[in-house]
This record gives C-alpha cells, structure tokens and sequence, in this order.
C-alpha cells in the first residue's frame, strides 16, 4: 500500500513556479529521499507534505486520504528539521514529551514512550541535561526521539545532519539507516548530499529545477541514469560524459572517441538502435571503471578492455588514486589502487569495464542505452 501519493503537484511563488508538476508514489515502509542541489524545490516539496506550505495546485494523499486542507498537526506525520528546534529550557525529557503532552496523552504512556525511544536512540543517561549540555550528533538523537513517540504514518526528515561535522555525518547516517530498519516505519528525507542518498535510500528522487529526473533506486540511479542531470550530479567523483559517435563494427556498435590516431573505440550497449549509427552521442562512463590494467571487471573477459592513455595528474586519497587522462583526446577520470604509479605525463595502460558504458542523447540529453 502507497503511504504517500503526490499527484501533479505544482507551487508558484508569484510568477516564479518553484514545483512543475511533482509525481510520486512512495510505499509504505520504504526509505525515500529526496536529492538535488540548492534551488532544486525538494524542501518546499517536503513543506507542502507536511502542510507548512499550501500547494498552488495537485493532491497530497497521505495513506488513502487527501490532505491538502488538513491542518499539520492532522495529518499524522513527525518531522525532524535542520536545526533540531529543541526548546532550550527544557530538558531532553520534557523536549520529548511536549508534544504529547500538547495532546493531554496520559502520564503513563508518555513515560513508556520516553522509555521506549530513550533505549532505542541510546539516549538514557541524557534524559535530565539541557540541549545546551548536547553535542550536535546528541542534540540530533533527541530531535529524532520527538518525532518517533509520535509512531506516525510518515516521517519526514529536513536535512538533519547538514549542521554535523563530517565524521559525525557518517555516523548518524548510519545510525538513521539501522533505526529505519527496526522500526519498519515510511520515511521522506530531504538532502543536497548525493553520497547520504545513495547509503541510505530504498528509492531516490533525483530533483532539478522543480522537476523529478529520476525515480528509482539506487544502483539504477547510479547506473543507468536517466539523463546526463543524474548522471553528472550522481557519484562523487560525478561520472566522465565525453562526445562520441557511433559506428557498426563485425561484433556490433562501437562508440568512438576522439579522432585520428587518439581515437578510441569502445564497444556501445547491445540495445542501442541501429538509427544512431554514424550520429553523435555523449558516452557516459564512471571512473571506477577505468582502472589498473590488472582489474578484471568479470569472469568474461569481453567485457574488460585495455586501453593506453597519457596521464595528466594523479591525486592520492588514500584509499585509492584518482588518474586524470585523456581519453581519445577527452579529459575523464579513473580510479585505480592506491599502490599503483601512474607518472604524471607517461602513457599508462587502463582497464575499462565496458559493461556499465552509457549512451545519452545530446540533443534531449536523455538516455539511449
């Protein structure tokens, strides 16, 4: 059963239209989130959701009802906000209570949920401090345990870690994907950071300029965007678009990069049409997927190709290197082991798993195959 219905939903502020026909069906028990950069509308999405914001036009449906005239407060859902919006003078306890007690809910019951969600956020010992006594990822947990006493039908999340420093971001990512999965519960959850979306996310909704791009999930999106917005915002490193053209070869399309001596054939998805022979394409291609020529991609061997190509830069993270070549002339990226030298300006010899290559329209900027 849908836990959230969004229904050509549209949002004008003055002549400006924010939201362009929004739709989306989010299933109950499924872990959405909303993902784009700064502009995009998916907070003002999340506020018309909860009914801080009145849509201009299309329907909210909230388990089988509409709300789009119900009060926040009516329609069954919790919100965690950005800033945490703890009440200062209070304590942990009494910021998790309040608004049960807004709601005259017994005194027993309040303490049996306090309990619950204090064991459940391991939030016990900090049940008698003030939030000005709280680290930001504790100030966090508090937040999320006034949202799970509710036990409403959604949940809806507003950047919450964004004001956490980078260590504590991957932690409370974390901890919010373990606690999804106990509690089983619909949650909608707003961010401009692609890498919490792909950890965390049953589904993806890719938004731009008020419109959804993609809604899928993750290894789709990441995989098979579907247009070079999502593939280029998607993966960080984003994934390399270069130009290219499509040409029959004896085992099938190939698509060609570059011209004359630096050109590079590689061979095109099986499904593209034969109409986009001899056209140009935007070949898409992540850079894991260039990689040391000892990789092997997998146990076919045509499906991994080794190619030369000069080295520009390389930038040690640790974990792995980043290599900046060309690519039939094209500046894309690769990734290979950390304990592989690649001298800046040498020829070096690459792995390219062909297997995940892209073809994208560069007129409509849409997905080939």
């Amino acid at each position: 059963m849908a836990a959230l219905r969004i229904r050509d939903l549209h949002k004008r502020f003055g002549p400006v239209e924010v939201l362009k026909g929004i739709d989306l069906e989010i299933d109950s028990g499924d872990f959405t989130v909303l993902v784009g950069p700064s502009g995009c509308g998916k907070s003002t999405l999340l506020n018309i959701i909860a009914g801080l914001e009145k849509a201009s036009s299309g329907d909210v449906e909230i388990g089988e009802a509409v709300v789009n005239d119900i009060q926040p407060k009516d329609r069954d859902i919790a919100m965690v906000f950005q800033s945490y919006a703890l009440y200062p003078t209070m304590t942990v306890r009494q910021n998790i209570t309040f608004g049960m007690e807004c709601r005259r809910v017994p005194k027993a019951r309040q303490d049996e949920a306090v309990d619950r969600v204090a064991k459940l956020l391991q939030i016990e010992p900090l049940l008698a401090r003030k939030p000005g006594q709280l680290s930001g990822g504790q100030r966090q947990r508090v937040a999320m345990g006034r949202a799970l006493v509710r036990d409403p039908k959604l949940f809806l999340f507003d950047e919450p870690l964004s004001n956490l420093d980078a260590k504590l971001r991957v932690e409370m990512r974390m901890e919010i994907k373990q606690l999804h999965a106990r509690i089983g519960s619909t949650i909608v959850y707003v961010t401009h950071d692609q890498i919490e979306a792909m950890t965390m996310a049953t589904r993806i909704a890719v938004m731009h300029q008020g419109s959804v791009q993609q809604f899928a999930d993750p290894d789709t999106i990441y995989n098979r965007p579907a247009n070079l917005f999502v593939a280029r915002f998607m993966g960080a490193p984003p994934m390399n678009t270069v130009t290219a053209r499509l040409e029959g070869g004896p085992d099938g399309p190939v698509a060609v990069v570059g011209q004359g001596a630096d050109a590079i054939r590689l061979p095109a998805p099986a499904a593209v049409g034969p109409d986009w022979l001899r056209r140009p394409v935007i070949l898409g291609i992540r850079p894991e997927c260039i990689a040391e020529p000892t990789r092997y991609f997998s146990e076919d061997p045509a499906a991994t190709m080794t190619i030369s190509a000069p080295v520009e830069l390389t930038e040690p993270t640790g974990a792995e290197t980043i290599v900046v070549l060309r690519l039939g002339g094209e500046k894309v990226l690769g990734r290979v082991a950390p304990d592989v030298r690649m001298p800046t300006g040498a020829v070096g010899r690459f792995a390219v798993d062909t297997r995940k290559i892209c073809l994208f329209d560069p007129t409509t900027e849409r997905l080939i195959a």
